[in-house]
């Protein structure tokens, strides 16, 4: 049996510039990072060397790759030519909620199978395989920065450059502002799940016209100007800019707020929060804040919402389990 443990992730500012639309055209960058909330895949032989079985939400056996319904396992086990094994998936957080669970899943998948194959893959192979699985194959209508988050882990200032490939750099820190950023931010869990796709479908053909463009450039900048802020250990930079990247963002796109998220965050930001940012592509999912501790009891009095807490994840994808294979008679 094989196991890989990977991250999922809090993207802080640049988000959307991760699209082709948009990196095409001008470059892109993201300020995210990697927490401590996992996508689990194991991968066994099956019982029965005929048959492929699945489990995810649900249990799939076949005896045929392309009677698979679930797109993303039927594509990965194509493209790498593994059949009669077991495959499953399991997560600290449900997908639909703005951690870049789906990414998560297709690096971790790729990467158990390629440890079931005995081959050792790179981080940067891992998150690009990914991007083309779901971007050029599956043709989501989705960015690159959840793939790289996964693969890479870490605090991390990445770019999407012209011409597709992507750069990935650590945002250097002194540990004791590092340990501090960690305490200082609050995610609450809003009670509605999003399907991503609408949203950026939307965003994709928006965000290369008129004020929309102009508002992506901007958060673009304020990745750069968070990046400057962190790696000058002045962490307290993260709550306003994360405030000027959410007015920004609620412009790109219909439904990537709501009254209910709005008054959420007015709340939040009345006792206490110095800023925030709905996670993912909208419309439902975690609500991120930056908060001082000293004002942290307020707000979570406040919002009512339940509170997950996180930390910053370092190791990116890993393997964390080698069995022996079974031996059958």
């Amino acid at each position: 049996m094989i196991i890989t443990r990977t991250p999922f992730r809090v993207s802080f500012a640049g988000g959307g510039s991760d699209i082709a639309s948009f990196y095409e055209k001008h470059g892109g960058c993201v300020l995210s990072t990697a927490i401590n909330k996992y996508m689990y895949i194991s991968v066994h032989p099956s019982f029965n060397s005929n048959q492929t079985v699945l489990k995810y939400s649900k249990t799939e056996s076949v005896d045929d790759i392309d009677k698979i319904e679930h797109k993303y396992f039927r594509e990965m086990l194509k493209r790498l030519d593994v059949h009669g094994v077991e495959l499953v998936s399991t997560a600290d957080v449900p997908a639909g909620t703005g951690l870049g669970s789906s990414s998560s899943f297709t690096v971790g998948v790729l990467h158990a199978l390629y440890a079931y194959k005995g081959k050792y893959v790179s981080k940067e192979r891992l998150a690009s395989e990914a991007c083309d699985i779901e971007i050029k194959y599956l043709h989501n209508p989705i960015g690159k920065q959840d793939q790289y988050a996964a693969a890479y882990g870490g605090l991390n200032f990445i770019q999407f450059n012209k011409d597709g490939s992507v750069t990935v750099d650590p945002v250097i820190m002194h540990e004791d502002a590092r340990s501090q950023l960690e305490r200082n931010l609050m995610m609450f869990y809003t009670g509605q799940l999003h399907s991503a796709s609408a949203i950026l479908k939307e965003q994709s053909g928006n965000i290369t016209a008129g004020d929309k463009e102009v508002n992506q450039l901007k958060m673009c900048d304020l990745a750069r100007e968070l990046r400057h802020e962190l790696q000058s250990n002045n962490i307290d930079a993260m709550g306003e800019i994360l405030n000027e990247n959410w007015m920004l963002k609620k412009t790109l796109a219909s439904g990537i707020s709501n009254p209910a998220i709005d008054e959420a965050y007015d709340m939040a930001m009345k006792h206490g929060a110095l800023g925030g940012k709905l996670l993912g592509a909208g419309g439902g999912g975690f609500l991120l804040f930056y908060v001082p501790e000293k004002d942290q009891s307020r707000v979570k009095d406040a919002l009512k919402l339940p509170q997950l807490p996180v930390a910053f994840d370092r190791q990116g994808a890993a393997v964390i389990y080698v069995g022996d294979k079974p031996d059958f008679i």
